[in-house]
This record gives C-alpha cells, sequence and structure tokens, in this order.
C-alpha cells in the first residue's frame, strides 16, 4: 500500500493562520527591528575602522582603511590577482563547495536516516562519525593526498569530509524527533517500515536536514582555504594565501569579505528553501 504524504506530513500550526494575522505583523515588527540593529552594529564597526586606519592606530600594512579594500576588490575583479578575475577565483570555490555539499547530501543523509532509525546503523556509523566530527581537516589532509593525488578530487574530497558529520547528525535528530502520533497512524494504516520511513520520518526530518546543510557550508567555507593550498591555480582562498605570503593585507582581507558575502547570500537562499519546503517549520 501506499500512505499520502500529505495526510501524515507535519501542517503548519493552526494559531498562526487563525488568528488574523497578528502573529505574523508582531514576527515582520521584531525582524525590522533586528534589521536596524544589525545595520547599526555594521556601520559603527566600520567607523571604528575607517578611524583607526584614518588616525594610524594601527599600520596601513596591517589594517587597510575599508575605501582601499573596496578599492582592492575592484582591481581584482577588473585586473584580476594571480593570473585569475575575482570572478574566476569565486566560480572555482564555489564549484568546489557545491560539489562538496552534493557529494555529502548523497551519502550523509542515507547515513543520517540509518544513524537514526537503525540500532545496527547506530552501531556501524556512530564511532565513523564520532572520529571524523572532531578532526580539523588539515589533520587528514596530507593522507588524502596520498590517496587521492593533488588534483580536485583530493579538494572536494577533504571539503565533503568536513561537511559530513553536521548532516548525518542532524538527520539523525530530525529522525529521532519525528513525532510519534504520526508514526503510530501510518503503522495503523498498514504502512510497512521502509513506507513510514519515506512518507512519515523523512519529511518531519526534513527541518533538521536543512538546518545540517547550513551547518555544513560554514564548516566547507572555513576548509576551503586550507584545501586549496594543495596545488590550486584558482580560488578565494587560494588568492587570500598568495595575497598573504607577499603581504598584500588588502587583497587579503577582500577575499575574507567576499567569502563572508558568497556565505550570507547562502544563508538567505537556505532559509528560503526552508521556508518553501517546510513552511510548517518556519512558522515554529
Amino acid at each position: 500500500m501506499t500512505i499520502d504524504a500529505g495526510i501524515i506530513a507535519p501542517t503548519a500550526p493552526v494559531e498562526i493562520q487563525s488568528d488574523a494575522g497578528k502573529p505574523e505583523a508582531g514576527k515582520s515588527g521584531r525582524s525590522r527591528g533586528t534589521l536596524a540593529i544589525s545595520l547599526a552594529t555594521i556601520a559603527v564597526i566600520l567607523a571604528a575602522w575607517s578611524l583607526a586606519s584614518a588616525y594610524g592606530v594601527v599600520s596601513l600594512l596591517f589594517l587597510p582603511s575599508p575605501l582601499i579594500v573596496l578599492k582592492a576588490i575592484y582591481n581584482v575583479a577588473v585586473n584580476g590577482f594571480v593570473d585569475s578575475t575575482l570572478a574566476q577565483h569565486t566560480f572555482a570555490s564555489l564549484l568546489r563547495i557545491f560539489a562538496a555539499l552534493a557529494a555529502s547530501l548523497v551519502i550523509g543523509i542515507p547515513a543520517g536516516l540509518a544513524l537514526g532509525a537503525s540500532r545496527i546503523g547506530k552501531g556501524i556509523l556512530d564511532p565513523i562519525v564520532e572520529f571524523l566530527r572532531p578532526l580539523p581537516p588539515l589533520a587528514y589532509l596530507p593522507l588524502i593526498i596520498i590517496w587521492i593525488g593533488i588534483g580536485e578530487a583530493s579538494k572536494i574530497t577533504v571539503i565533503s569530509l568536513a561537511m559530513l558529520p553536521p548532516i548525518i547528525l542532524s538527520t539523525a535528530a530530525g529522525v529521532k524527533s519525528a513525532p510519534a502520533d504520526f508514526v503510530n497512524a501510518a503503522r495503523s494504516f498498514g504502512a510497512s517500515r521502509l513506507q513510514v520511513l519515506l512518507h512519515v520520518i523523512f519529511p518531519s526530518a526534513i527541518p533538521s536536514i536543512l538546518t545540517g546543510t547550513r551547518i555544513a557550508l560554514g564548516a566547507g567555507w572555513s576548509t576551503l582555504v586550507a584545501a586549496e593550498l594543495v596545488a590550486a591555480s584558482r580560488g578565494l582562498g587560494f588568492m587570500i594565501q598568495s595575497a598573504a605570503q607577499f603581504l598584500v593585507t588588502d587583497i587579503v582581507i577582500a577575499g575574507i569579505i567576499v567569502i563572508a558575502a558568497i556565505a550570507f547570500l547562502l544563508e538567505i537562499l537556505a532559509r528560503l528553501l526552508e521556508r518553501w519546503f517546510v513552511p510548517w517549520a518556519a512558522h515554529r
């Protein structure tokens, strides 16, 4: 038999739809207030940075002014740095990040489902995940190079290994948080264990999977710089490391700002996807 996922999947809380828009209005007001505080914080940081550079509190060699950094971003975008433009460096890094994320999701989601839903799966996977989780990427990077080589495969593998634990653990947590009422209702209709897993437990775990993906992206970006140390000719991490070797601090800060901006945009995209795929979780 088949079970309609729409019947037993979690739905949006009733009070949010029936309260004449009051909770949504309150949430909108809080969001605007938070945004104003965030913008004010950024303005204070930029002002302090500008004053520190203008009055020589910190040498320009170590902390260029925001204007110098903006000029550096423009120059790299137009003229390039280490034989590649900013767009080419960014594309190379994004390609590695998304390739690693795809591999992590393909491996991590089934592993998380097995870890959270099966005693045997937990016994097999839990030691592996707990072994990988605290290890810094630089610890196993030399071993990956020995096994795989110095090409793109080794870089993507290192980033994937950094992304895997958050996705696996978040998926397993989502499996364990599946409402027992939904599981019992599916079983009462005669659903098999596989049908319960696919139509009840997995939809309930999607919010946790998306949260784990957001955490994994942060781990991936932090690993990118280390991965691009190995025989890379393009990439934001490679650009930062090359600039650091010659004390070109404005390029270093420019690369950091670009990575932060991309990570911020990806975070916004992840939140939009969460509202789209799991609207009931977005209202909690």
